[in-house]
């Protein structure tokens, strides 16, 4: 039944983002992902708000200004088209969390991890718990989420340096359809930040934002 609805209702979402016109009180929200395990799941404050202010003008898209914070658990979490994950640490689903998060991926629902820097090991288990059938699989460059408004023909843009490796964009494919994209060795979401935050130049800054854009406008068109 979860099911039903929610596929309903996700084209309704994405044709209101996409319409110009519409007031405060009728934009969608996006929201940030708070977990358990002690990893720090609230970082990079200004990045969703900044990609939100990127998209609704450059893309014309209806996003209200400021993410909410919704837990994996909670059955608020199939009121977000997109839900972006983030953090350096620790993260730990329970398994009714896994099963919620799991009938909310494969209900139309999307899901964005980015790695801060420190996460992988722990995200790639914790996401075994909720597709234990499927794995991670890296993305060819010809992948259609790199291919919307931007074009990313080389994939992710390496926004941030750590161990010296490229960056690399993994997904969970469920009967066809991306749930899960993966921005790892990448640093997508510190490039959203405002520049003052890491004194990024424009450009890498840009880079960012627009396949951001790109990760935004999959997540609304995909379900």
């Amino acid at each position: 039944m979860i099911r039903k609805i929610v596929t309903a209702v996700f084209p309704v979402l994405a044709l209101l983002i996409f319409t110009p016109g519409y007031g405060q009180q009728s934009a969608l929200k996006i929201a940030k992902m708070k977990y358990g395990g002690g990893g720090d799941w609230y970082v990079n404050r200004t990045s969703l708000p900044n990609l939100i202010g990127f998209c609704n003008k450059n893309l014309r898209m209806n996003i209200a200004p400021e993410p909410d914070v919704v837990e994996p658990g909670s059955p608020e979490i199939f009121s977000y088209p997109f839900v972006h994950l983030t953090g350096h640490g620790n993260v730990v689903f329970t398994d009714a969390e896994a099963r919620n998060l799991r009938r909310y991926l494969i209900s139309g629902g999307f899901l964005h991890i980015d790695d801060n820097y420190g996460m992988d090991k722990f995200i790639r288990r914790e996401m075994k718990k909720v597709f234990p059938e499927l794995e991670m699989v890296e993305l060819p460059f010809n992948h259609p989420i790199y291919h919307q408004k931007y074009e990313f023909p080389e994939g992710l843009p390496k926004i941030h340096e750590h161990d010296g490796k490229p960056s690399q964009g993994f997904g969970i494919i469920h009967e066809g359809r991306l749930v899960c994209f993966y921005s790892y060795e990448c640093d997508l979401g510190n490039g959203w930040e405002d520049q003052s935050v890491h004194n990024d130049p424009d450009e890498k800054r840009q880079q960012a934002l627009k396949m951001g854009a790109n990760l935004l406008t999959y997540a609304f068109t995909s379900y």
